[in-house]
């Protein structure tokens, strides 16, 4: 197929203008929610779930098989983090769609309560792997994809890893094993929005060039802006209706640690943080205007 013909394909998946417009304000209600529940912790990780808004946005409410009365359905697609940091930001979405009642998010980290920092499996419905360590999810999803073969189960699992993950051993490791065993259902998600705790990401280990090492480990490997819930819908729209995909995905989606909030987009040490008010009334109003 040439890259004209193949253009025209993948567009034939593209999100219509009221779907566009559905992702683009669930990526603000994350945005919006991690701003409140981050008051209530009093400490959190701001910038790493702002990145990874509409990535959430898209998997949660376009592209992913769900079914929020049986959290635990067999047959579901199946979403891991291996950046866990940025739980806060996918809470709020998961209580929009039923699986936790809106009252847990008003006890985020308190005494009790089943929401902390990182997700943990045993405590909040439809999070598939407990994260803590830094680049265990990859390999984790290599697992449940070769689950879903030998079950004759036709569910996709998705990995989101962030950039500074890329230094991890075991994420190469993982890479081998899912190329070397065709897991075509098994699609990964780098959030590359350029910096880790310490600092930026290619200062402190150097992973560029990264589509060049995906396909050399023998996995397909497509870039696109992360923040563009269109491009990011029809991409992944396009990915599941293929059902001959024999290699792994890995989709490169370039994103702007703290996205929405002018501030936190220019300084690395949002990492993690707290918002004085007047900095949080700040923020919220920055994120209310981003366009839908």
């Amino acid at each position: 197929m040439d890259v004209d013909a193949a253009k025209a394909r993948t567009n034939d998946f593209r999100p219509d203008d009221a779907r566009i417009a559905l992702l683009k304000a669930k990526a603000r209600l994350s945005r919006l929610e991690t701003v409140r529940l981050i008051e209530i912790a009093k400490v959190g990780h701001y910038t790493s779930a702002f990145s990874a808004a509409e990535i959430f946005a898209v998997l949660y409410y376009d592209t992913m098989r769900l079914h929020p009365t049986d959290p635990k359905w067999p047959d579901r697609d199946r979403f891991m983090m291996g950046k866990g940091h940025a739980a806060v930001g996918l809470y709020p979405i998961l209580a929009d769609l039923g699986y936790l009642a809106k009252e847990t998010l008003d006890q985020y980290t308190r005494l009790g309560n089943p929401l902390g920092d990182h997700p943990d499996m045993t405590k909040v419905p439809a999070i598939d792997f407990s994260s803590g360590s830094i680049g265990h999810a990859l390999s984790a999803g290599c697992g449940m994809a070769l689950a879903a073969r030998m079950q004759r189960r036709d569910y996709e699992t998705y990995v989101m890893i962030g950039d500074g993950e890329l230094q991890e051993g075991q994420v190469w490791e993982a890479a081998l094993f899912a190329a070397h065993n065709r897991l075509g259902r098994l699609v990964g998600i780098i959030d590359r929005n350029g910096f880790q705790l310490d600092g930026c990401v290619d200062d402190i280990i150097g992973i560029e060039p990264i589509p060049d090492k995906w396909i050399a480990f023998g996995w397909e490997t497509h870039v696109v802006d992360g923040h563009d819930v269109a491009s990011l819908a029809t991409l992944l729209r396009a990915l599941k209706a293929d059902k001959t995909r024999e290699k792994p995905v890995m989709i490169l989606a370039n994103t702007v640690k703290g996205k929405g909030v002018s501030y936190m987009e220019t300084e690395p040490g949002w990492h993690l943080g707290y918002l004085a008010p007047d900095d949080a009334a700040r923020a919220i109003a920055e994120i209310e205007s981003m366009e839908l």
